[in-house]
């Protein structure tokens, strides 16, 4: 069985190993892939695995060896579900693995709105802790958690254990989602509509897929409806986003600042860039709330387990939910 990787590094650079999927058959690894040579390097393959290389109904159409397609993420909007249905070829995404490493770098965005930790290191190493006549300085506001509100968008796992740590910091949660799950658990939960949830938050997290109706739910309209001194979080999905939109609330001071790991473009092109680079409240990682080592690892082990799965003939994970 042919498996081909299209866009291998970004999941493992060289500190883990493709040992379990070179198991399973012959196998071909890219680093990554342009489009022009998507069709090329794929001939053949019954197993093809993807990251972020967009598989196009053209290109699912143009492999007739192809069984199975793999996405090594959550998301599969770069991947034409259709027309993989119209094929019977299931679609497996990895659900799970980068849960904790998600809902970890929330906070960590939060966090530095609140404490300014890099800013005040780099006060100190300019000599002004060294110059102040009093024992401590600060140059930012500072804030705590406790008592605030944390309004979650899509309140799926990633969701929940976002919520799980706001709660561990005596935040009051606000969750909005299509699906309201069961929450009784939460001592100080509440579940609002999105309206709510935009005037009422303190704190706003995105964790919705990128749909239609999901795609720029962060607009001027309800950028407005926010508080001046909330923060955005977005580690979802950049599309989330009107970025013009979001630089312009945040130069205008409608909302107090934003942290985002995902942009629209990625990575940023360098002719007319989202005016978000230059904007000094809007802090920006650069989608790597998914690679801590733990949570690659899951990826790279759930990965060969959909394909395992597939092989013994119980589908795992299939997003078309057509596939054979």
């Amino acid at each position: 069985m042919k498996i081909v990787v299209l866009d291998g590094y970004s999941l493992n650079p060289g500190d883990l190993n493709w040992d379990r999927l070179n198991a399973i058959g012959e196998t071909e690894i890219f680093d990554r892939t342009e489009s022009r040579d998507i069709i090329s390097r794929s001939s053949g393959a019954e197993i093809l695995l993807t990251n972020k290389t967009q598989l196009s109904a053209e290109v699912i159409d143009a492999l007739p060896n192809l069984q199975f397609i793999g996405v090594l993420a959550t998301g599969y909007n770069v991947v034409d579900t259709e027309a993989a249905a119209k094929r019977e070829i299931p679609v497996c995404n990895i659900p799970t693995y980068g849960t904790q490493s998600v809902a970890q770098m929330v906070f960590a965005h939060i966090l530095n709105f609140c404490h300014h930790v890099q800013n005040h290191s780099d006060r100190v190493k300019e000599g002004k802790w060294t110059k102040s006549p009093d024992f401590c300085f600060w140059d930012y506001p500072m804030q705590e958690l406790a008592g605030k509100k944390l309004g979650i968008i899509g309140f799926g796992r990633i969701g929940q254990k976002t919520a799980d740590i706001g709660e561990a910091f005596g935040m009051q949660i606000l969750g909005y989602d299509a699906y309201k799950s069961d929450q009784s658990n939460r001592s100080d939960f509440k579940w609002v509509e999105l309206d709510e949830l935009f005037s009422q938050s303190d704190f706003i997290s995105l964790h919705c897929p990128l749909f239609d109706e999901t795609k720029g739910l962060i607009n001027s309209k309800n950028l407005r409806k926010m508080k001046n001194t909330a923060f955005l979080v977005n580690t979802s999905r950049g599309p989330l986003i009107v970025e013009e939109d979001l630089s312009e609330a945040l130069e205008k001071g409608i909302i107090a600042g934003a942290g985002l790991d995902v942009l629209v473009s990625e990575p940023p092109i360098s002719e007319n860039p989202t005016p978000l680079l230059t904007t000094e409240k809007c802090i920006i990682t650069p989608h790597i709330s998914w690679a801590t080592k733990a949570a690659r690892t899951r990826l790279m082990d759930m990965a060969v387990d959909n394909i395992i799965a597939f092989q013994n003939g119980s589908i795992q994970n299939d997003v078309t939910g057509k596939g054979r």
